[in-house]
């Protein structure tokens, strides 16, 4: 029995077992390029150590330990670092989907090795600074990963889409919550880590740039099942929902970013899905629905925006009013 929001597996036809075999010498190149751009750096040099102090058995943390952190930026901090505290199934997954071999397994390796950075470098700067509690950000920890939810692409070229739009998706969620933070340091660390993510999503999204000049009939349908089908990699966080619409609430991010900075640029822009010609019928069918969602999204995200954009006024003249 299939979960709910859970894609069944796909057969793993022929012409797509040929694909991913046939992207390997792409991947061994990428892997290449990707060594040659990734930047050596250490989490112990971001941190403001000298801010930090004892925790004292039984101490209870309160927002004013760090006044100037919005809820929603408090919420992005505690989503993120779940998130990436949940690598040994993202490992899992990927090294399922393709392999432990070649370049295929040793890209899935240094890719874990460069994400546990990650959280490493997040949860050391949140404890030093005491931004959010770290009894709920603990229990946060145990439960996502005594769960292990992920998503679950049914097959890997599926699973290479997917990747490809949510490390571009999580560089964009990590930005945007060190923009929104007050503090410089906690700016450049979360700087820092998105730099990573944009290298993780440039490796993907060239991967499928060569799979649609090798088999566009096959990439197609993959592509807009990942649209349609698209969850960030949270899902299994305690309250994610809860969490997600704080954080879209704030403008970190919502359904207008995830159109405008994800699917224009790599969907459209990038794999210039409009222009693919040599389709089957079938195929034909997917771009056009993909088309349309993407054409869809981007309508409810503009209506989002308009909506909170609005309560954003009507918030600032009530406190103008009460003379806030």
């Amino acid at each position: 029995m299939v979960a709910e929001n859970e894609l069944p597996p796909l057969e793993t036809t022929d012409a797509r077992r040929d694909l991913l075999c046939a992207l390997t010498p792409t991947a061994e190149r990428l892997l290449e390029r990707h060594l040659g751009a990734a930047k050596e750096w250490f989490p112990h040099e971001h941190v403001p150590w000298s801010r930090g102090r004892d925790f004292e058995p039984g101490w209870t943390w309160k927002p004013s330990e760090a006044p100037d952190a919005a809820d929603a930026v408090r919420s992005s901090l505690l989503v993120n670092l779940l998130t990436e505290d949940n690598l040994p199934y993202y490992f899992r997954t990927i090294e399922s989907m393709f392999g432990r071999d070649g370049a295929w397994g040793s890209w899935s390796r240094r890719w874990t090795a460069e994400e546990g950075r990650h959280s490493i470098v997040i949860r050391d700067y949140l404890l030093v600074t005491r931004m959010i509690d770290p009894v709920e950000l603990e229990r946060g920890r145990m439960a996502q990963v005594s769960l292990g939810i992920t998503p679950e692409p049914p097959d890997p070229l599926d699973g290479l889409v997917y990747v490809a739009l949510q490390e571009l998706a999580t560089r964009i969620a990590h930005l945007n919550t060190g923009k929104s933070l007050t503090d410089p340091v906690g700016y450049d660390i979360m700087k820092r880590v998105a730099a990573d993510e944009n290298l993780h999503h440039l490796f993907y999204r060239d991967l499928i740039s060569a799979a649609l000049d090798m088999n566009p009939s096959e990439v197609i349908p993959s592509i807009e099942r990942q649209v349609r089908n698209f969850e960030m990699p949270g899902v299994g966080i305690p309250n994610f929902g809860g969490h997600a619409r704080t954080i879209a609430a704030a403008g970190i991010y919502d359904l207008s970013i995830h159109h405008d900075q994800i699917l224009v640029p790599t969907v459209l822009r990038h794999w210039n899905v409009a222009a693919v010609t040599g389709l089957t019928p079938e195929s034909e069918q997917a771009l056009e629905a993909l088309l349309e969602r993407i054409e869809r999204t981007g309508r409810a995200g503009r209506h989002m925006t308009e909506r909170r954009l609005a309560r954003n006024r009507e918030d600032g003249m009530a406190q103008s009013a009460a003379g806030v």
